[in-house]
């Protein structure tokens, strides 16, 4: 009796909750209504036959601008959630939800739904349920909607009202769920595999090669796996494909994923914890859509810090004597238009090819960053001889148009002349660019490749702003002193920060390079190109006696090579304050419950070395950090590391200098500012 009690309390408790949820339902509309995603709630068969299952589908309609969020929302959403009032007897399976969309905003990824989508759950209709029945489902739902700008939990009691009957699907029903269930993520047969090295984690996904797959997104449901906003590397081995990005978490075990195709076509599949075949032929990323105010704030940086970098010290005397090229001319317009948009295309292109090769290598899985082609001694090699070439040159040793010396230039000359030193200043610029540019260059790691070159050309344009200026605006031109014995001294004086430029290009070299067996051919390359400009320069003096120095300056080099050796391995033995950097060591000094600073340097990075001298190394500070037992760990890129490029590209920097200060017990590390005082040091140890 007391059981039969309980199962009718139970029948009429399920009853009045159904009353409450239509009552509602009834008195809803203006609430619904209100919210920013309208759902509503359908069934295939509103007769469903016991013994068999029909499909619900929740429909999900957003308001413009507005966006609703997959099972795994990703870096700032969630998906839905329903408490469910059922019959006995019925049960309702987890909906399933259509392939998503990869959403940035403010540098986090968002899996989302931008236009109206359907949530699909199967019902099981238990067969003792007797024809007739009313068996009508109710429940409240709850989700995230949210715009570009603001995010707002919404609620609603969704119901649908169904009878036990005989499973009848009308036509038009049965076309409406097929529309719907066509953008269901199919099932994979097989399972794939997944490993994590180091800081990266790896899927392969057992696909045959005959799959087109077209600019594909792996959509990681399981939590503590990846950084959502990383950028994803796919290629093709054999039939698998490889997905590589940066790990997050420290999640073990199976992990489920949906693996967007393209065209709104996607595969859901479980990977199982296991060995990953290496990368294979590059596929192309999707092309998504991008935070339009970071963008704009990053083109914005890039201008503005491509136009401070002309004072630095090799990129203004190329600028001031273009500049001063056209006082000599006589300030004629047409020339001085046709120069400056050379000069312009020049710096621009170069900057373009330099970002396309980081972009690219990048894609191809190499850990890049800015300012890469100087982790190579053969570019710094080349570099150097440049700078050296360019540094006679202002001396008088000899002349070349594109650098002045009061050759008349005709029209094609001069935009030759304008082009090559605008490409020359970009590429020299590089080094000093990071200070300047580190949050706008950062934003490449984040944005699409489309998105990210237009920031690289903006570097170049805010570097040819000034000669720019100078060759469209007539009242600037007016200003530039008038054309006298005057500029010969000048462009001697600009040679100094050319020459000093040479003198720490020769010394990154010193420091690329482990042994005097490495150095000695770059060495004799130099001293061949110093031999051999001169030797050019008194040709056109007219001195036939320019052979006996180029034999003089061979001798030289020979008696010279054998003194390298203990130079280099004295300059490589030098150690800066502080241990290596790596992960394992940051662990470890983090797990001492002290103060850490971590700061990532480069012996080509003029601030870095400006702040290493300035700050870090300064006695008042080295005293307060013994004091405070502060821990300072130092990652070296001098030659490239990939450990050191991913931590770079983890804080939003894809070049040096970086500072980090980790407080005890804190959880994220505060990013210092790129230009370093001795109070700020020493203020963050005495905390």
């Amino acid at each position: 009796m007391n059981l039969l009690s309980e199962a009718f309390v139970t029948r009429i408790g399920r009853a009045l909750l159904a009353v409450l949820a239509l009552i509602l339902a009834a008195f809803g509309p203006a609430h619904a209504q209100s919210t920013h995603i309208q759902p509503k709630l359908v069934a295939e068969s509103a007769a469903p036959a016991p013994g068999s299952a029909t499909t619900l589908a929740l429909t999900m309609t957003p308001d413009k601008t507005w966006h609703g969020y997959w099972v795994n929302g990703g870096d700032a959403g969630f998906g839905l959630s329903v408490e469910w009032n059922a019959p006995e007897g019925v049960t309702i399976a987890p909906f399933r939800y259509p392939v998503p969309d990869a959403l940035i905003l403010f540098g986090m990824m968002n899996h989302v739904y931008e236009h109206p989508y359907a949530l699909l759950a199967e019902v099981q209709i238990d067969k003792s349920i007797a024809p007739g029945t009313d068996l009508t489902l109710s429940g409240v739902a709850n989700w995230l909607a949210c715009t570009d700008k603001v995010c707002v939990p919404e609620k609603a009691v969704i119901s649908v009202a169904l009878k036990a009957g005989d499973g009848t699907v009308s036509e038009a029903s049965r076309a409406r769920f097929d529309g719907w269930r066509a953008l269901l993520p199919q099932p994979l047969d097989r399972h794939g595999a997944w490993e994590r090295r180091g800081d990266m984690v790896r899927f392969a996904v057992p696909l045959p090669a005959s799959t087109t797959v077209d600019t594909p997104h792996l959509f990681v449901e399981t939590q503590d796996v990846v950084d959502y906003a990383a950028p994803q590397q796919f290629s093709r081995n054999g039939d698998q494909i490889i997905v590589e990005t940066r790990a997050k978490g420290e999640k073990a075990g199976p992990v489920s994923a949906l693996l967007k195709l393209g065209g709104g076509r996607g595969l859901s599949l479980k990977l199982e914890p296991g060995t990953v075949p290496a990368a294979g032929e590059a596929i192309a990323g999707p092309a998504d859509g991008i935070d339009g105010t970071l963008f704009w704030t990053a083109l914005g940086g890039a201008i503005l810090g491509g136009l401070i970098l002309n004072l630095m010290p090799c990129v203004f005397p190329i600028l001031s004597l273009k500049a001063l090229s056209l006082a000599r001319s006589g300030g004629d317009a047409r020339t001085a238009k046709v120069e400056a948009l050379a000069y312009t295309a020049g710096a621009v292109i170069t900057a373009l090819l330099l970002g396309g090769a980081l972009l690219a290598l990048r894609a191809a899985g190499e850990q890049v960053g800015w300012a890469f082609q100087l982790q190579h001694p053969v570019s710094v090699l080349a570099l150097l001889i440049l700078a050296l070439a360019i540094t006679l040159n202002l001396l008088g040793y000899y002349e070349l148009p594109s650098f002045g010396g009061g050759q008349a230039l005709a029209e094609k000359g001069g935009a030759a002349g304008g082009f090559w030193t605008g490409a020359l200043a970009a590429f020299v610029a590089t080094p000093c660019s990071g200070p300047l540019l580190g949050a706008a260059l950062g934003a490449t790691l984040v944005l699409p490749a489309w998105a990210a070159l237009p920031i690289f050309g903006g570097l170049g344009l805010g570097l040819a702003l000034p000669f720019l200026a100078i060759g469209f605006v007539p009242a600037l031109r007016r200003r530039l002193p008038k054309p006298g014995p005057w500029m010969d001294r000048f462009r001697k004086w600009m040679a100094l920060p050319m020459g000093l430029t040479t003198l720490a290009l020769a010394w990154l070299l010193w420091r690329q390079l482990g042994s005097g067996e490495q150095l000695l051919w770059p060495s004799l390359a130099v001293a061949m190109a110093l031999v051999l400009l001169t030797h050019y320069g008194s040709i056109q003096r007219g001195d036939r006696r320019s052979w006996l120095l180029i034999a003089s300056g061979l001798l030289l080099v020979v008696s010279l090579a054998g003194t390298v050796t203990e130079v280099v391995e004295a300059e490589r033995s030098f150690d800066g304050a502080g241990s290596t950097f790596s992960p394992d060591a940051l662990v470890k000094a983090r797990s001492t419950g002290k103060p850490v600073f971590v700061y990532f340097t480069a012996d080509w990075c003029l601030s870095c070395k400006a702040n290493e001298a300035g700050a870090i190394d300064r006695e008042a500070v080295q005293k307060a950090f013994d004091k405070a037992g502060v821990v300072t760990l130092v990652g070296d890129w001098t030659n490239g590391d990939p450990v050191i490029t991913r931590t770079l590209a983890e804080h939003g920097r894809n070049s040096v200098p970086l500072y980090l200060w980790y407080a005890p017990g804190a959880t994220k590390p505060e990013i210092l500012p790129q230009i370093l005082t001795p109070g700020l040091l020493t203020g963050k140890a005495d905390g």
